[in-house]
């Protein structure tokens, strides 16, 4: 298939997932809400222009413009102010207009249908609304990665060689060519070839790569006699590893990478080499690996929000300043679409790339359940606060015997609320350049 088809292919695939997960979070939050009575005007995907839109009982369902998001419109959203409250004038006056356009907006959606607002709701039937949504793309996350660590499986070394090294190069060299002195490698004078598999070494049964390579790296001098799996059949050869330099690596969050000291220099030892590489294979792993799997997502995930102003600074210097990108950094759904298309053009097989898409879905629905409960308006996660937060106050007026509080009036946060879009959306237009200009690379 032609590289251009396959990449539009894999862009397709990954938009069609990310237009299913968004819209069913919106359904996370429409099922519950109607459930409990709140009465839903709109449930749309996408934002900006209607392009299609059919109205079901009191809800009108469709589609917008601009694919990117979605929501649905319960009526009520915020409390009326309260009787006797005096509206006080910003000095700017423009943070409280915010404030009355939205209590005004909220009260129009109302009529008369204020027993089915959302604000009158009990607190936590707000609060199983709110996180519903989230909750429906974690859900999808553990779909998403359960087909791939469980179906597919995930990328392992296995005992089938994968690459021959022709020669034998110096630590830390990184010319991709052999010199004339350089030696040859021990196991391309030994006749190994890429797609043999390993089935002895020395004597014993190789059942992992790590098996064959801790007798390779023990027997430095010492003739090796290794059985290998060619064409269906056992052949026996001989190859004696070379006594040399190697990095030491070492697992720092999950990666290998080469140690170094304390003054930065690469620590080495002697071991014997033999020039080999192993090929990888899709290993399935077990249901109880899936939970785990997510959990360390949802770290990273939240791992970056936390350090997102340097993350930030990160993203601008690759963007103008033509540095590297972070490929643990966040992206914009143009990158993500970047990735996918790059996915589906890779020579790895076919299996692989569909794991690979499919594992990409599960990270997207991974960073909007997490997004999605950031703390903040217009996010799920502020609404949550807000409905807690009345809770806690409730609660303490009981216990004080006080009068009820009453609602929280979460109109007063959109001030707030304007700040955070305006970062979001700047963020959104930041990261969308950098991934046209200087995209994350994956694959090198």
């Amino acid at each position: 298939m032609d590289t251009v088809l396959l990449y539009v292919v894999g862009v397709v695939i990954v938009a069609l997932g990310l237009a299913i997960s968004i819209a069913l979070h919106e359904v996370g939050h429409l099922v519950p809400a109607k459930l409990f009575g709140v009465k839903v005007t709109q449930y749309m995907v996408g934002f900006g222009l209607t392009v299609f839109s059919r109205l079901r009982g009191e809800t009108e369902y469709g589609v917008k413009l601009i694919p990117f998001g979605g929501y649905i419109s319960m009526i009520g959203m915020f409390p009326p102010q309260k009787e006797g409250g005096k509206a006080r004038r910003a000095t700017t006056g423009f943070f409280q207009t915010l404030i009355q356009d939205a209590r005004k907006a909220s009260a129009e959606t109302v009529g008369d249908d204020d027993e089915r607002s959302f604000y009158r709701l009990p607190v936590y039937k707000r609060v199983i609304i709110m996180i519903s949504g989230p909750a429906m793309n974690l859900v999808l996350g553990i779909l998403f990665f359960g087909i791939v660590l469980c179906g597919f499986g995930i990328a392992a070394p296995s005992t089938t060689i994968g690459s021959v090294s022709s020669c034998v190069q110096p630590a830390g060299s990184t010319s991709t060519t052999c010199a004339a002195d350089d030696p040859v490698s021990p196991g391309s004078a030994a006749g190994i070839l890429p797609g043999d598999r390993i089935v002895s070494v020395d004597g014993t049964t190789i059942d992992t790569w790590d098996q064959a390579t801790a007798i390779i790296r023990q027997s430095p001098g010492t003739a090796l006699s290794i059985v290998v799996s060619r064409n269906g059949s056992d052949q026996t050869l001989i190859m004696t590893p070379l006594l040399t330099e190697r990095a030491v690596t070492e697992v720092v969050n999950g990666q290998t990478v080469v140690k170094t000291d304390a003054s930065g220099a690469t620590v080495t030892e002697d071991v014997g080499f033999v020039g080999i590489g192993y090929a990888t294979q899709l290993q399935p792993q077990p249901v109880t690996a899936v939970l785990p799997f997510v959990g360390e997502n949802v770290a990273g995930v939240a791992n970056t929000i936390i350090n997102l102003p340097a993350r930030i600074v990160g993203v601008a210097n690759a963007a103008f300043g033509g540095g590297t990108r972070d490929v643990n950094g966040p992206i914009s759904v143009v990158g993500v679409g970047r990735v996918a298309g790059e996915i589906a053009t890779i020579d790895i097989p076919l299996a692989s790339k569909v794991a690979t898409l499919v594992g990409l879905l599960g990270s997207v629905n991974i960073g909007l359940f997490v997004i999605n409960l950031v703390p903040l308006l217009p996010l799920d996660g502020g609404h949550i606060i807000g409905a807690l937060w009345e809770g806690l106050r409730r609660q303490l007026a009981k216990l004080f015997k006080r009068p009820n509080p009453g609602p929280v009036d979460t109109a007063k946060l959109m001030p707030l609320t304007f700040v955070v879009v305006i970062f979001f959306g700047a963020l959104s237009a930041l990261l969308v350049y950098a991934d046209i200009v200087n995209p994350v690379n994956l694959f090198g």
